[in-house]
């Protein structure tokens, strides 16, 4: 079984990497879709936040890293996914991620969306919180991978903290 993980990973979070090695050990092949959108003004460019995810998932078999832009549904049935998965971190997020899983399958009934609870730990990231602490100089060695950690107090001008 082939499934999409989609998101603008603006930047990558332990949280989203928790889902990704999950979602890597239930599907014979995963593919990271990183979102281009038009409508937002990225931190990282879409070429560097697919390169941070690629160093950070480079110890994962049968992990693909690719770019889109447009709808989710239509990515995952590119690259022959047959389903998206989705993280929930909390009740907020279900009833999103409901509505949208409803649309896409709408959109292609052939495509099935598959939802993991956010492992507890991770459950208050979010990648505004990660950049709003970062701005400010705080330690996010604990919410993201070591290169988004540098790239974002890199980005910042922070160097209040050492990423080891």
């Amino acid at each position: 079984m082939r499934a999409l993980y989609p998101g603008s990973f603006d930047p990558l979070t332990l949280g989203h990497l928790d889902l990704i090695e999950r979602g890597a050990s239930l599907f014979n092949e995963l593919v990271i879709a990183v979102l281009q959108n038009p409508q937002k003004s990225p931190t990282f460019t879409l070429e560097k936040r697919i390169d941070q995810i690629r160093e950070a998932t480079s110890h994962l078999k049968h992990v693909e890293v690719i770019g889109f832009d447009g709808l989710t549904v239509r990515c995952a049935t590119e690259s022959k996914a047959n389903l998206i998965l989705r993280g929930l971190r909390a009740m907020s997020d279900f009833e999103y991620e409901l509505q949208i899983a409803h649309t896409n399958w709408t959109l292609d009934p052939n495509v099935e969306t598959v939802f993991l609870a956010t492992a507890a730990n991770h459950s208050f990231l979010s990648s505004s919180v990660v950049k709003e602490v970062a701005r400010f100089g705080g330690n996010i060695s604990h919410m993201v991978p070591k290169i988004v950690a540098q790239d974002l107090y890199r980005h910042f001008n922070s160097a209040l903290y050492e990423v080891e």
